[in-house]
């Protein structure tokens, strides 16, 4: 548990961070404070003290407390040693380290410093994270938002950063309640190629794991709703699983319950990502369902899980690499001055074959 000090700190710190006290503002008195956190006033005074010694207050003899402008420009201000801060779901796994790669290394051709942090898509670890790079001072910002596909408490913070001229661009997807640059994958385009291929093997009753907490997962709901419009082919909710960041550990058991559903029906399944395709095979061996020649699977984003399964898995292309080193070379030259730069831009798919689409053969 925290102490009561920090407690304060924390909120007053969040507060300013996400413009609800503003630079020069007043913040609430002493007494005020007391009632408001129901502490003595010496624990009010230590975390003033505190966020004073960080460079978020200042203290006027007789007037009172005010939001500090130092706190901005705590990474020193060196203009040959800018600082970048990264955000990202993931660090570790699946094709974020080789965004992170893409990132770093355009970063390394201009001397520019990163800062790293993830949110494992969580929305609160998400708030900790803009106010860490709010409060060091970064001089730009790439983001992969967190479940993206909902309503984010944080648009404040982001809303900080254009205020103080912080340019920050979006990969993977993006706030549709934000105008923001951002560099993506076409996902609609993505699921929809995979869709068609299965169509054009002879499939008709093809199946959709899609992840609904992420853009990532709407778009490709679309794509495959597009696909099977195009092909004549009747859209049947039984036959989509959708699954979000807090239902992914049930995932496995869910994959058997939806398996066994459609075991009659389903002669082919669109997932959302490799990682997902991965499960399904892992469910199929389970199950006993041959792949691909009781069910075909695609993936997308071409990660080192399709090249590695014991099938390589069917799949379309991701630019991970390149994507990173773009959203980099983005905020390298509007820190450069050149406003005018491009704010959308999508990466197209390919469709990389795999073992894990079978051909349908109508008699």
């Amino acid at each position: 548990m925290k102490p009561k000090y920090q407690v304060i700190i924390d909120d007053i710190k969040s507060q300013i961070l996400s413009g609800a006290y503003a630079i020069g503002q007043q913040i609430p008195t002493e007494y005020a404070l007391q009632e408001s956190y129901n502490v003595s006033r010496q624990t009010v005074r230590k975390a003033i003290l505190e966020l004073s010694n960080e460079g978020f207050l200042r203290s006027e003899k007789g007037s009172g407390t005010y939001v500090s402008k130092q706190y901005r420009n705590r990474s020193g201000g060196n203009t040959a040693n800018k600082t970048i801060g990264v955000i990202t779901t993931y660090i570790s796994d699946y094709i974020f380290p080789s965004i992170i790669r893409g990132i770093e290394s355009r970063l390394n051709e201009d001397n520019y410093s990163l800062l790293l942090a993830s949110t494992n898509n969580d929305v609160a670890q998400e708030k900790k994270a803009l106010e860490m790079m709010l409060s060091y001072g970064v001089d730009g910002l790439i983001v992969e938002p967190t479940k993206s596909n909902l309503y984010n408490p944080n648009i404040a913070y982001y809303l900080s950063f254009k205020e103080q001229d912080v340019p920050f661009t979006m990969i993977n997807a993006f706030y549709e309640e934000l105008e923001v640059p951002f560099f993506c994958l076409d996902d609609v385009q993505s699921s929809y190629l995979a869709t068609r291929e299965l169509i054009a093997k002879g499939h008709t009753q093809i199946g959709l794991i899609a992840k609904m907490d992420d853009l990532q997962g709407k778009y490709r709901m679309k794509g495959y709703i597009k696909a099977l419009g195009e092909g004549k082919i009747g859209f049947h909710p039984e036959q989509v699983l959708s699954f979000d960041t807090a239902s992914k550990p049930e995932l496995p058991a869910n994959l058997d319950a939806f398996l066994q559903e459609n075991r009659e029906s389903l002669t082919a399944i669109v997932c959302y990502n490799d990682e997902v395709g991965l499960e399904v095979m892992h469910a199929c061996r389970r199950l006993g369902i041959s792949i691909p020649d009781e069910l075909s699977l695609i993936g997308q984003d071409n990660s080192y899980l399709a090249k590695t399964a014991q099938l390589r898995l069917t799949t379309l292309s991701h630019p991970q690499e390149q994507l990173g080193r773009d959203a980099a070379d983005w905020i390298i030259k509007n820190l450069q001055g050149k406003k005018d730069l491009q704010a959308a831009n999508y990466y197209q798919p390919v469709l990389v074959e795999g073992e894990t689409v079978k051909e349908m053969i109508v008699e």
